[in-house]
């Protein structure tokens, strides 16, 4: 196994070709702008705007619901509208904040609560927490949990997840480009947190450019370094992520922290930069927006709220009919039937493809050839944990380890037979996982 990498994995055609080379610009939207209060794992946040209330861009709309909740802060200024239920880009309603934008975008004034230098760990982190700080990668996990682990003098590595191994995306590659001095400068934020470890910017080895800039400009600093990784599919998920770089080993009932490390992708870490140096709360995100069905596919910076409509409309619209959009990569995004639903803070990308490859391919018997087995990064057996779906025995799924599965799609994409693997699978782990939470 080479180094740097982990078993198993895909090389699927990239796409990145389409967006790489398109610098961030900005988006200003101008409908309305929708704060669904799940945009994180946990508890709803809780909102503390009333209708007819003008609100200013930075302003806070809604307050933490718990622990592991976040807040949302307002992208625009505008006279809330409604809090009402609207649909999100997995088909649910869910209840939200609706504001009418009146496009002045007039903001609140972002000053950092302190110098860094006089904050201790205690006010880092509840300065994350108060930004409405979440995973930007797709999970959604509150950042200030994440960077609370009950033995922080345990952790030995702070690993950035800047693989972007997810074909099509390209907008973490563009933030590396074009801001990497405030991606260095949240990772060496987050090092502040832990006293013994060491940072890792980890980055595909398809990405020359950013691994000799990152190098660069981390030459003096002791405490970070730039890894190459091997370009492979899933090479950012966090467990094979961690095995790459550590050769550290966890399950599906163990946390990075419990191997004494951190995961962050490249988004979250300038997000902490932000709020911590420049006062500024969550209320942006790039975004991709890209597929052979756009015009112009492009790297946006988007308000929170945003529609995808207006999105695509910014990218020149489609230049042909979408047979398929997708909210995020083809291999573990939402296929999506609706373009008016709100960019949140989990969204990466809006992909609009020409043919849907998927819906063309007729699942047939499994032939057992063994391809999803080699293939798999979790190291169990897909085609015998969909037969065990298939037969509803949750019994059998759970004995052969269906928990492990990361629900990356690779067994789905090398399938001779076109079984709807990963699906079936991840239906499975569903309900194992309302159960355990019940």
């Amino acid at each position: 196994m080479a180094k740097f990498t982990f078993a198993g994995g895909i090389h699927p055609y990239d796409g990145k070709d389409l967006s790489k080379d398109k610098p961030i610009q900005d988006f200003l939207p101008k409908g309305e702008a929708v704060y669904p209060l799940s945009q994180h794992i946990g508890a709803l946040a809780q909102a503390i705007v009333k209708t007819g209330e003008r609100v200013l861009k930075g302003q806070k709309i809604a307050e933490s619901g718990g622990f592991v909740s976040a807040p949302i802060y307002a992208s625009v200024s505008g006279i809330v509208k409604a809090i009402e239920p609207r649909r999100v880009v997995t088909g649910d309603m869910v209840m939200s904040i609706i504001l009418e934008n009146d496009s002045q975008f007039e903001s609140v004034k972002f000053e950092p609560e302190a110098p860094l230098e006089d904050m201790s760990r205690e006010d880092i982190v509840n300065c994350i927490r108060e930004a409405g700080i979440v995973g930007m990668g797709g999970a959604g996990f509150p950042t200030h949990v994440k960077l609370s682990p009950k033995e922080p003098d345990k952790i030995d590595y702070v690993i950035v997840n800047c693989a972007e191994c997810e074909p099509y995306l390209t907008s973490d590659y563009r933030r590396m480009l074009e801001e990497p001095d405030k991606l260095i400068g949240g990772l060496k934020i987050i090092l502040r947190l832990f006293q013994n470890a060491r940072g890792i910017l980890a980055v595909e080895d398809n990405k020359p450019d950013c691994i000799a800039l990152l190098k660069k400009l981390t030459a003096n600093e002791t405490g970070i370094s730039v890894r190459a990784l091997k370009t492979k599919y899933p090479q950012g998920a966090e467990r094979q992520l961690i095995y790459a770089n550590t050769g550290r080993k966890i399950n599906s009932a163990m946390l990075p922290a419990d191997v004494g490390c951190v995961v962050n992708n490249v988004d979250t870490v300038v997000a902490v930069y932000r709020a911590v140096a420049e006062g500024r709360p969550l209320i942006e995100r790039i975004v991709t927006v890209t597929g052979d069905a756009v015009a112009h596919p492009q790297n946006f910076r988007v308000p929170i709220g945003a529609s995808y409509a207006e999105l695509a409309e910014a990218a020149g619209g489609f230049i042909k009919q979408p047979a398929k959009i997708i909210c995020g990569g083809p291999m573990m995004g939402f296929s999506i039937f609706d373009l008016n639903v709100p960019v949140t803070k989990t969204s990466t990308a809006l992909l609009a493809l020409t043919q849907d490859d998927v819906s063309m391919m007729e699942p047939g018997p499994c032939i057992n050839c063994g391809r999803c087995v080699e293939v798999c990064p979790g190291r169990v057996i897909p085609s015998r944990l969909a037969d065990h779906v298939e037969h509803f025995d949750e019994e059998a799924f759970l004995a052969d380890h269906g928990m492990e599965c990361c629900e990356c799609g690779c067994c789905s994409f090398v399938c001779p037979a076109r079984r709807h693997l990963t699906q079936e699978i991840k239906s499975m782990r569903k309900i194992q996982l309302a159960k355990r939470k019940k």
